[in-house]
Parts: structure tokens; C-alpha cells; sequence
């Protein structure tokens, strides 16, 4: 070997800057070690609330030291940023993709037309964007061509109004027009973007990631580590919209009169049936009326009475209207948006707002105001008014946040202040349509623009509003359509379970390769160890993070890294028996397993490439260290091994023998006839594929809400459930269609349903997990809370542990980017073995065997999902393990048809004769390959996370399965294919 100098100086700058790089990382989890005992020490068990006080502890040490100089070189503040990245799987925490409502910017940038043409195109779009591909922007302009008639996007109650001014005018056409509408969308879309980041960034969590999604207007967003899920639902999700109201005051009488004529019209539309019964003629002050329901309907049923059944007279001296307990909101506001309900407001309070007040934590009642709008719905005063915003505390030094408007602001605010003062009623300030608190005016118009926003609020909610307040309000609703939250015992889980898989699979290959190949295994178990050490340091330098799949991908990297060994040793002992020195022999190994190497890993390596462009997620993570460990796979065994061998067998009187007592004479003068037994293999294969074929037809495969969207729970009890009891009981509380299954241990399950699945944000995802909580609490230890069951502190034990939604929209997204990567990675394959090879017939059979291997394995998955102790549900990461089965199986064939390429290049094909003898001779080399790479995958299979499973399973399907189709199904296809060429030629 050339260079050799070079080589070893590269290896040893690689090793070194690979250490510096994961210092940070061993830095940063002592002294969190550190805090853990220190927290540990000072607070004991038996305090309330022990584990968020010791949270909290951790974090003001952490804090305390974060300046301080660590070995000279780095602090715990530098070190964080620079440690290796865990995803969410392994930190517990949230990711979310939120979908920005380009249809909410349409409509601001129309001004809120209520032109006909422009709003039926509108709800055309939705109808197509259900199940199309394309954007909703041109689902909007494909639908609004079909319709507009004479109608022009450049009318002036379109878009060409005063807020587009600068950009449209009249004389424009639809052509013209929809370029500025495509940057304007795409600008808002940065704006929500940049927005989200703002906020993020205000959050604290360590390592937060937020990507732009192409040109669909999807974000994502990963908080890893992040402990207050709901929080930092909250922070993704709300809109920001802060607005200013003046309310009605409690003693309105047409306030009244319209409540006693809007229940009195709810008993009809509610039971037809029912008798009228005689209306009492409403008293001037609200909470007279209420307070007369309370004594005489509220002794009846609520039924009876749908709106003054449930409501209850407001505090006096409030400026809200009436209360409610906080489970009647939801009804109570659905009957009050009601069209035949808004209809009986009377004249001079017909355009009344009704909102709630913002519920604090563990309140059972909540406030309604009445606000008084006006024909458009335009607030007083709107929130980008406000300059500035900072959490601070009130005159009784409790937490709020403190605002200061710009000029135009503050002339505004004192007008409003200046109204209430005189009429005598109260400023609602309202963010995302909730009230948060509504003081009157006690001493005239207040000037300067200076306001401040008081409740009953947490420190963090504070800092939580005063920072989506600095950042602004995006410019159109977020929608989560996508979402997984993993608590954090469950990430602790998954690193304990995926380092014992890893280190088994690891001692495993390390004693193996030493077993069957003596000394030139140790060298090739230093490259190993080296080439892990190697993956790890490019992972932490290009900031990667570090998966559950992505440890799977580490740990079949190793069994890759021996292939390459494997290959290399073969050679060098066939050398070695034409009697060649041992220089030489060496020389010759490497250089003729070089083809098979390269090969082999770069058509894994392009199945890797189509997984991290269709992936998202963990399966992107699988792909980012498959890729890198194939590229150090190859400098470790090409370059590192050889300079070891090199090294030892340049010094005289050291043997070097490649093989050990044992396996000296394994799988040597073998004269298997393989071709011979081509027909035996063509009717057992084809059965198998009928047989799958049969199945994925009728009984098809169990797909989970990756493809089919719905929401799911994994969830923890203390002793074994029955799941079919329990799905029983969730069917009658969710519908049909909720699916129940044991999920690892007795005391496990996953919960499936499809209910609300349509329906976004943080109160719907409350309601189901309340109604999991009512109906499971029976199964849980006496004492559980709401906040147990739900994903909560890292001691937790019980209850959801992980909860995963997938909207339909990106659900159908999903599906279809998985069956484009399979297409695409058997496309690509095919044309690079096509221009490898020169033979159309080798690309085929290697196609053929992939498609066999694909069919077999979702046939045993068809014909087993159902009877497995483990998840078989067809999800992102099956399609990852299809597609490194493909790429497995490609890397087995392409060595063999290497070999047969190389005999029959020399040899010539002899009927055939020539390619048994290729196949003989790499059978130790599959074998070898095979078995480790098996043994490496039941180690994830058995000790690597319930998670893990199907996904392992699936893959070790493929490596048996691929292992077969390489030598019977490959080889015979390419065979029978180029026979009659091969006849013809040598006749001529």
C-alpha cells in the first residue's frame, strides 16, 4: 500500500479529533450526574412534589457552574452545545410538524373578502387538498379558474386592495397575479417561520430543532428533553392574536332577555317534543335572572334549561356576565355560535362577542364576558400595536406581564380607557381567544401606552406569554397535524436497552472474528472498535442526532464493517493457497476485494441516500449514521486493517495465518451444484410469493397511524391488563374503531383510535387523553392523578409514556413518500447495476430477488401480525427496514455476481459450471456476513426495546430471505436469461 505514512497520519488526526469531539459529551453527563446527586442529597422522598423540587434543583446547579472552566478547555454552557445530540426517542420530549393555514393567509391577504368566486374556490380547495399532492395555493388557483367566470384575482375586493397596493392593480391578469401571490404566501410562511424560532429559542430547552418542510407551508419542530409537554404544545400552537375589548356590564338588560330567548329556542331545537314553557319576562340585571334559575331550573335537570342550566350568576363587581364550570364551556359556546341563536340578539347588542375566561390550573369555574364588537368582528385594539412585553410582577407581587405600545397604540389605549371609565365597564384583554383578564378604569383615560396583563398565572406562563407577545403572532393558524411526545423514563428505557443490544452484538462479532480468523481478527476488532469510535465523533461534529433506529443503524454498521474484513481475509487465504508469499497474498487480497467492497456498500449506500431524502424523523436518523458508517466502514477496513496486517507481517518470524485450528479447513474444496437446483428454488419461492401475494390481498397488513392517521398511547399499568377488556370499554367511549394491544409486557399496551383525528390542537388532545384517564383509572393504583397518568417527570412509572398523532392529510403524505422511496431504490439499483455489470440480465435478476425478498417479508407479516407477542404494525420504520433489506440483499448479490463476473471473465460460463464454481467460493464469505449480521440483529431483537421489534424482525426475515434469493434466485434468473446468448455466441 502507497501512502502509507499519509494513511497513518489521517487515521491517527481522525481518532484524536473524533475523541475532542465526544470529550463534551462524557463533560456534560458528569455534571449532570453531579446535579442529579446533588439534588438527590438535599431533598428526600418524602417531600411533596420531591421530583419537580429536584428538577428544579438540577437546573440551579447546573446554572450555578455553567460559567465555570472545565479541564481548561470548555464549560457545562460550551460543552452542552457542542455534546452529541439525542433524539426524542432517547430524551423523551415533543416533535410536532405544524401545518401553517395558507388558507387563513389567502383570506389576509383578500382583506376577508366576502366575494362568492373567491370563497368557493376556497372551500373547493379544501375538498381537493384531502386527498391531493399538490399544494393548497394551487388547489386554490386550479379551482378558482374553473369557477371565476368574469371574475378577475386582480378585482378590487380581491386582491387588488389598499393592502396590496404596491403589487396589484386592477389592470393585471390571473397570470400576473399568482407569481406575487406564490412570494407573498412563501413570505408569510418565513414570517411564521421566524416567529416559531422567537419563541423556541425563549422556550430553554437545550438542542430545539425547527425546519421548513419545502413549499408546503409544514414546519418542524423537535424540543428535545422538553418536561412540560403541554406548555410547549401551547407555545407551538397558539396564534399570538392579542386583542382589546370593551365588555358589556353584568346589569345590560338585553343581555337578559337574549339569554332567556336563547334557551327558551335551544328546548325547541333540542326536544322538538317538548312543550313551551311559559317565558317570564327577563329582570334588568343578569345576575337577578340567574340567581332565580338556580333556585327554581337548576333543581330540574340541566336539559331542561341547555344555557341557564349551566350557567351561574358572575361575582359581583365583576365585569363578566356570568360563570360556568369548565366541562359546560365547550357546549354552552357551541350553542352560542349557533345562527339561529345569534339571531335573537337584539339590536343593540347584535354583534356581541362572547368569550371565556382563560381557565388557570385546577379551577373548576370560569368567567363568560360579552364584548362588544361590531359588524366585521374588528377588536378595539389589536396586538401589533405592542412594542414590547416583559414578565414581571403586579402591585401584590404576583406574576404577570407587563406591555408597552407604540405611538398609534397608546392614542388607541387611551381612547379605550378613556370609554370604559365613563360607561363604567371593564377592557377584556384576549390572546387566542381567551380572556385573560378584564379590569375596569378607576381614574380616567390612561395615557403613554403602558398596560399590563394579570390572572392567576405560573412564573413559566408569564415568561411564556411576554415571549410570543416580543415575537409577534403568526401570520395564520399552526395546526399540529403530526406529533410524537415521549416521556422521559421512556427515553432512559431506550438508551439502557439499546446499549446492552449494542454491546452484545458488539462482544459477539469481537469473539467471532477472532474465533475464525485467529490474529488477523484482532486486527480486524481494533478497525472495528476504531470505526465506532470514528461514527460517534462524525455524528457529535456535524451536530446529527442520535436515534433509537440510528443505534440500529450503528449496530448494522458493524456487521457491514465485518463484511468488508470478511471479504478481504477470504481473499487473502485463496491467495495464500495459490502459493503466493505472504506480501503478495495480502496485496492481492486487498486489491481483488476492493471491487466486492465498493460494490456492496455503495448500492447500500444508495438505498440509505432514498431513505433520508422519504424519511422523516428517527428514520432519517437510521439513514445519517448507516451513510457515515459506510464511508468509515470502508476507510477502517481498506486502509486501517492493512496497515495493521502490514505492520505485523513486515517484522520476520511472525505468522500470519488468517485462520484458526478449527475453521482452517471450513468450507474449502466445496462442489455444491446450485444451478442444478434452480427449479427446486423457482417452485419454492414461487409458492411463497403466491402465498403472500394471498394473504397481503385478503387479510392485508396492519397499518398503523403513520399511514392510516389517528392518534396512539402507549401506556403502562402496575399489574397485567387485559387488552380486549379494555378495548371494549374505549370502543363505547371513542366509537368504533379504537384498537387495543399488548405492547411488550402484561402491563403494556398501545391504544389506537381514529377519534377526532381530523381535529387539531391542545384541548382536543386533553379530552382524550381525560376520557383515557376516566375510563382507565380503575386499573391504575389508588391515588393516580390526571398529571401521573399523563407524560410527565423522568421517576414516572406508569401511565402514557409516549403518545403519537398523525393527521390524515400527512398520513396519506407519509404513504405515498414510502412507496416512492421502495420504486426509487429498486430504480436506482437496477441502473447502477446495469452500468457495473454491462448486462441488462444481472440488473434483472438482482431486481427480481429484492422484489422476492419485499414480497416474502410482507407476506410473513401479513400471515403472523395478528399472532405476535410484538408490534406488527407497517409504519415509517418498516419501510426503513424494507428498504435496508433491499439493500442488504443487493449487497449480498452484487458480491456473488462480483465473483461470477471475475471466474467467468477468465474461465468463460461452461454451461454453468463456472458460475457454481464462483458461488462455492464465496460461501464462507455469505455465510460469515450472514451469521453475524443475524446474531448482531436478534441482540436489538431480544434486548433492544419493544419499539424495536417489528422493525428487527422484518430485517432479520430479510437477512435469511436475502441470504437464500442471492444464491438461488439471482444467480439462476441471470443465468437462464444470458444461457441463449451465451449458446448462441459460442455457436458462432
Amino acid at each position: 500500500m502507497q501512502n502509507k505514512g499519509l494513511v497513518r497520519l489521517f487515521a491517527i488526526l481522525f481518532g484524536l479529533v473524533s475523541i475532542y469531539q465526544l470529550s463534551f459529551t462524557f463533560i456534560t453527563s458528569k455534571l449532570e450526574k453531579d446535579a442529579e446527586a446533588h439534588a438527590v442529597s438535599q431533598i428526600s422522598e418524602a417531600e411533596e412534589d420531591y421530583v419537580a423540587k429536584r428538577e428544579a434543583l438540577e437546573a440551579s446547579y447546573l446554572d450555578s457552574i455553567s460559567d465555570n472552566s472545565v479541564l481548561g478547555f470548555t464549560s457545562y454552557e460550551d460543552a452542552k452545545k457542542k455534546e452529541l445530540n439525542k433524539g426524542l426517542d432517547l430524551k423523551g420530549g415533543i416533535n410536532v410538524t405544524l401545518q401553517i393555514s395558507v388558507k387563513d393567509i389567502l383570506k389576509g391577504l383578500a382583506n376577508n373578502t366576502k366575494n362568492p368566486v373567491f370563497n368557493k374556490a376556497l372551500a373547493d380547495a379544501d375538498v381537493a387538498s384531502t386527498n391531493s399532492d399538490q399544494t393548497y395555493l394551487e388547489l386554490f388557483f386550479d379551482a378558482f379558474d374553473k369557477i371565476k367566470g368574469e371574475t378577475k384575482l386582480a378585482s378590487p375586493d380581491i386582491f387588488a386592495n389598499k393592502g396590496l397596493s404596491d403589487d396589484v392593480n386592477f389592470q393585471m391578469s390571473d397570470e400576473e397575479v399568482k407569481p406575487i401571490i406564490r412570494r407573498k404566501i412563501d413570505e408569510s410562511i418565513v414570517s411564521a417561520f421566524e416567529v416559531l424560532r422567537e419563541r423556541i429559542d425563549g422556550f430553554g430547552v437545550t438542542q430545539p430543532n425547527i425546519q421548513r418542510e419545502g413549499n408546503s407551508g409544514r414546519i418542524l419542530v423537535e424540543l428535545p428533553g422538553a418536561r412540560d409537554i403541554a406548555r410547549a404544545q401551547e407555545l407551538l400552537s397558539s396564534t399570538a392574536q392579542l386583542e382589546f375589548w370593551e365588555t358589556y356590564p353584568q346589569s345590560n338588560p338585553s343581555l337578559g332577555t337574549f339569554l332567556v330567548s336563547a334557551n327558551e329556542r335551544l328546548k325547541e331545537i333540542l326536544k322538538p317534543e317538548q312543550t313551551k314553557e311559559e317565558v317570564s319576562k327577563p329582570e334588568s340585571e343578569i345576575d337577578s335572572l340567574l340567581s332565580d334559575v338556580s333556585q327554581d331550573s337548576l333543581e330540574t335537570a340541566p336539559q331542561a334549561n341547555p344555557i341557564l342550566g349551566k350557567l351561574i350568576p358572575a361575582n359581583p363587581g365583576s365585569h363578566a356576565i356570568a360563570r360556568a364550570m369548565v366541562s359546560d364551556t365547550a357546549e354552552i359556546g357551541k350553542y352560542l355560535r349557533m345562527p339561529e341563536i345569534k339571531r335573537l340578539l337584539p339590536n343593540d347588542i347584535q354583534f356581541t362577542k362572547f368569550l371565556w375566561e382563560r381557565p388557570a390550573q385546577d379551577v373548576e369555574v370560569v368567567d363568560l364576558y360579552a364584548l362588544k364588537s361590531n359588524r366585521d368582528g374588528v377588536p378595539r385594539i389589536s396586538g401589533d400595536v405592542v412594542s414590547d412585553a416583559q414578565d414581571t410582577f403586579d402591585q401584590f407581587n404576583k406574576p404577570a406581564v407587563s406591555m408597552t405600545m407604540n405611538t398609534r397604540g397608546a392614542k388607541e389605549w387611551e381612547a379605550l380607557t378613556g370609554d370604559a371609565y365613563n360607561n363604567q365597564t371593564g377592557i377584556a384583554i384576549v390572546l387566542d381567544n381567551k380572556v385573560y383578564t378584564a379590569p375596569g378604569v378607576s381614574s380616567g383615560p390612561i395615557s403613554g401606552g403602558r398596560s399590563e396583563i394579570t390572572g392567576t398565572f405560573t412564573v413559566n406562563e408569564t415568561k411564556d406569554i411576554a415571549n410570543v407577545l416580543r415575537a409577534g403572532k403568526l401570520p395564520a393558524s399552526a395546526d399540529i397535524i403530526q406529533s410524537e411526545v415521549v416521556g422521559p423514563s421512556l427515553g432512559q428505557e431506550a438508551i439502557d436497552s439499546g446499549f446492552i443490544s449494542f454491546m452484545i452484538a458488539m462482544a459477539f462479532v469481537l469473539l467471532w472474528m477472532i474465533f475464525y480468523y485467529g490474529k488477523a481478527g484482532v486486527f480486524a476488532d481494533i478497525a472495528l472498535i476504531f470505526n465506532i469510535l470514528l461514527i460517534f465523533g462524525v455524528l457529535t461534529s456535524l451536530g446529527a442526532v442520535l436515534t433509537l433506529p440510528g443505534i440500529a443503524g450503528i449496530v448494522l454498521t458493524i456487521g457491514m464493517s465485518v463484511d468488508a474484513n470478511v471479504l478481504i481475509f477470504e481473499r487473502i487465504k485463496e491467495e495464500l493457497a495459490k502459493g503466493k508469499g505472504k506480501a503478495q497474498a495480502i496485496a492481492d487480497g486487498f486489491g481483488n476485494a476492493l471491487s466486492s467492497i465498493l460494490d456492496a456498500n455503495i448500492t447500500t449506500g444508495l438505498t440509505a441516500i432514498i431513505l433520508f431524502i422519504f424519511g422523516s424523523g428517527p428514520i432519517k436518523g437510521f439513514a445519517t449514521t448507516l451513510l457515515i458508517g459506510i464511508v468509515t466502514s470502508l476507510f477502517t477496513a481498506i486502509f486501517v486493517t492493512r496497515l495493521m496486517i502490514d505492520a505485523y507481517s513486515a517484522k520476520k518470524g511472525r505468522r500470519l495465518d488468517f485462520t484458526t485450528g478449527i475453521t482452517k479447513n471450513l468450507f474449502t474444496n466445496m462442489n455444491i451444484d446450485f444451478l442444478a437446483k434452480r427449479k427446486f428454488a423457482y417452485i419454492l419461492s414461487g409458492i411463497l410469493v403466491v402465498v403472500s401475494v394471498f394473504s397481503l390481498l385478503t387479510s392485508g397488513l396492519q397499518q398503523g397511524v403513520d399511514f392510516i392517521g389517528g392518534r396512539s398511547y402507549q401506556i403502562r399499568f402496575e399489574k397485567a391488563v387485559n387488552p380486549s377488556e379494555i378495548a371494549s370499554e374505549l370502543n363505547t367511549v371513542f366509537g368504533s374503531g379504537t384498537n387495543v394491544k399488548t405492547f411488550g409486557d402484561a402491563n403494556q399496551i398501545k391504544v389506537t383510535t381514529p377519534y377526532k383525528v381530523d381535529e387539531e390542537g391542545v384541548e382536543v388532545d386533553t379530552e382524550i387523553q381525560t376520557k383515557l384517564y376516566t375510563t382507565l383509572q380503575k386499573y391504575l393504583p389508588d391515588g393516580t392523578s390526571f398529571e401521573d397518568f399523563t407524560i410527565g417527570a423522568s421517576e414516572k412509572s406508569i401511565g402514557i409514556l409516549q403518545s403519537v398523532k398523525v393527521g390524515p392529510t400527512i398520513a396519506d403524505d407519509i404513504k405515498k413518500n414510502a412507496f416512492l422511496a421502495i420504486l426509487g431504490s429498486l430504480a436506482v439499483v437496477f441502473l447502477y447495476i446495469l452500468l457495473r455489470f454491462r448486462k441488462w440480465q444481472f440488473s434483472l435478476g438482482a431486481v427480481v430477488a429484492v422484489f422476492h425478498d419485499v414480497m416474502i417479508v410482507l407476506g410473513i407479516f401479513s400471515l403472523t401480525g395478528k399472532i405476535m407477542p410484538f408490534n406488527m404494525e407497517i409504519d415509517q420504520a418498516f419501510i426503513a427496514a424494507i428498504l435496508t433489506v433491499i439493500g442488504y440483499s443487493l449487497n449480498d448479490t452484487v458480491v456473488v455476481f462480483d465473483r461470477i463476473r471475475e471466474i467467468t471473465g477468465i474461465k468463460g460460463f461452461r454451461g454453468g459450471e463456472n458460475i457454481n464454481d464462483a458461488l462455492n467460493s464465496t460461501l464462507s464469505r455469505t455465510l460469515n456476513t450472514s451469521l453475524t449480521t443475524l446474531i448482531v440483529l436478534l441482540a436489538i431483537f431480544i434486548f433492544g426495546g419493544e419499539s424495536l421489534r417489528g422493525f428487527m424482525f422484518a430485517m432479520i426475515i430479510g437477512v435469511v430471505v436475502g441470504t437464500y434469493s442471492s444464491v438461488f434466485i439471482a444467480t439462476p434468473i441471470m443465468f437462464d436469461t444470458l444461457k441463449k446468448k451465451i449458446a448462441a455466441a459460442t455457436a458462432a
